[in-house]
């Protein structure tokens, strides 16, 4: 059962110490009534470079001894694509709550299970998908919902940038995920999903690497009441990144890197555009730390915004798009 944490502060452990947990551990610090205590690596050295950048208690060489001390509430999962599974259900079998980096694990199969775990023992778990939290996110969706501006007719979502990984690294590595449509190709999905729902049919076309990854990834999803999503990942060229919804009325735009804090432009069937500024001042992952916090405090074992039939239909739909790239881990 998930502890009691009303009139506690609540302390955090990261599994996993790359870039994206250095960023989450930076906005966990703006974060009230909670902090970092503890982090695990591979590597000794690594954990106490990261426990000192953040004033962290403690520093572990391995995330069994993490996952074993009792005063952590939640952890944070960080770690590549393909060790979500096992390192969530290390976290569920002692009782702590787990958010995990999207994409939730490597298939339908592996979210299956953990999910049945995370209800076995009556803990939260939810997919750190942090732009479903994002103000200017929330702000799109409350106005499709409205239909401010009619129905949609038409969605534009792409992430693109000209790699600089060397070809050593984990996005290249077929054995740990690698490719452009788990890394990046997640969010215009996402999109799409969190949108128009689940796409009736799907097209897709892919380039591949050397390693059998994809480095781009092209895709159209049509939808109930004939409205078609153009989505797009590539590590091979910049891309706007732009999410665009095209509506009966005047077009929604979130401006470039849409799965980030940023701008909405809200243009006019007449040309007129204004935009909205939300005026961030954190990376953004803040957003999904308050509202995992909450969900603890509240002693939830599911989030209301990232459910895991939402998580289930996400994971569904990157499965479904592999299959007919024929990417196969």
């Amino acid at each position: 059962m998930t502890k009691k944490l009303h009139n506690k502060i609540i302390n955090w452990g990261i599994i996993g110490l790359g870039n994206i947990a250095n960023k989450f551990a930076q906005d966990l610090l703006t974060v009230e009534n909670c902090k970092l205590y503890a982090v695990a690596s591979r590597s000794q050295e690594n954990a106490n470079a990261f426990a000192s950048k953040y004033n962290v208690s403690k520093a572990y060489n391995n995330y069994e001894a993490l996952a074993k001390d009792p005063n952590i509430d939640a952890v944070y999962i960080a770690t590549p694509h393909v060790f979500h599974k096992t390192h969530t259900l290390l976290c569920l079998e002692q009782g702590i709550a787990v958010l995990c980096e999207k994409p939730f694990a490597m298939n339908s199969e592996e979210v299956d299970v953990m999910i049945a775990k995370a209800k076995e023992k009556n803990v939260l778990l939810m997919e750190a998908l942090w732009t479903y939290f994002l103000p200017h996110y929330q702000f799109v969706l409350k106005e499709l919902k409205n239909k401010t501006y009619g129905n949609i007719k038409k969605l534009e979502a792409d992430f693109g940038f000209k790699s600089n990984h060397s070809k050593t690294s984990r996005v290249w590595k077929k054995p740990l995920g690698g490719g452009s449509l788990l890394d990046i190709g997640i969010y215009p999905i996402f999109t799409a999903l969190s949108t128009l729902g689940k796409p009736k049919n799907i097209k897709a076309l892919a380039t591949f690497e050397a390693t059998e990854v994809d480095s781009s990834c092209t895709m159209v999803f049509n939808h109930n009441h004939d409205v078609t999503a153009f989505l797009k990942s590539s590590f091979l060229e910049n891309t706007p990144t732009e999410a665009i919804f095209y509506c009966e009325k005047g077009t929604i735009k979130i401006n470039t890197q849409f799965h980030c804090p940023t701008t909405v432009t809200i243009i006019s069937l007449d040309g007129k555009e204004e935009t909205v500024n939300f005026n961030y001042n954190t990376i953004g992952y803040n957003y999904e730390i308050i509202h995992f916090n909450n969900l603890l405090r509240e002693q939830k074992t599911e989030s209301d915004i990232m459910t895991f039939q939402f998580s289930k239909q996400l994971i569904q739909t990157l499965d479904n798009v592999r299959r007919i790239i024929n990417l196969n881990y």
